[in-house]
């Protein structure tokens, strides 16, 4: 008779998998990519090494979900954001902006990972689709602004991924390990950013609300630690 395994196998295993997700995760986050082997890994979950080879054939598979999670995560808080519907466009265009950036650099380590660290193909892949998500966002917002009229008419599609890749390049110095003294100029760079993407969806201009530099900091901040 073929062995089948017992529900408390089944839930052991998924423990296991379940401890050594959480340990990729905690070592890119304190380490980055490069430091993620699985060596390490197994060595964080306490477990070993051929253990976490039985659950992921290759590097690249747990980090590839890894970052899927984390990714999905991230997604969420901005989508939130954008759903305030009690809000101007602007306001929750600069809420998402201010939470994106205040979030990568509360987390610069985990973040340069997601935004910038050389990577396997597979979790490449992830990246990608974690940009194609923030551009959606932005997107569904342009959109939304649009048809209010609060914003002028503008290819959302190419705005909102210009928004997204503006903002990651210019967190892509401030998170590197290499740089100096990069908490102390972060509130500066999150005005700009906020700026400068509200400048971009109203064609260019210098636009105001009532709360700049900070737009919509209290929503923001709290999800700051969510």
């Amino acid at each position: 008779m073929p062995y089948r395994p017992t529900e408390r196998t089944e839930a052991r295993r998924a423990a296991a998998r379940e401890a050594i997700l959480a340990a990729a995760l905690d070592q890119v986050a304190h380490g980055g990519y490069a430091s993620a082997g699985m060596n390490a890994v197994a060595r964080r979950a306490g477990v070993a090494t051929g253990t976490v080879y039985r659950h992921f054939p290759s590097k690249a598979d747990p980090f590839a979900e890894v970052f899927q999670r984390a990714s999905n995560r991230e997604l969420e808080v901005l989508r939130d954001l954008a759903a305030e519907r009690d809000r101007p466009v602007a306001e929750r265009v600069a809420a998402c902006v201010e939470a994106f950036s205040r979030r990568a650099l509360a987390g610069p380590v985990l973040a340069y990972a997601q935004i910038a660290e050389p990577v396997d193909p597979t979790v490449e892949a992830e990246r990608l689709t974690l940009r194609r998500g923030y551009r959606d966002v932005f997107a569904r917002l342009l959109r939304e602004g649009i048809d209010a009229g609060e914003l002028p008419e503008q290819d959302v599609e190419t705005v909102a991924a210009g928004l997204v890749g503006a903002i990651g390049e210019a967190l892509v110095g401030p998170l590197s390990p290499a740089a100096p003294g990069r908490r102390s100029r972060n509130e500066a760079l999150v005005a700009s950013l906020v700026q400068f993407c509200l400048a971009a969806i109203h064609g260019g201009g210098r636009f105001h609300t009532k709360e700049e530099p900070s737009h919509g900091r209290d929503a923001a901040s709290r999800r700051l630690h969510a």
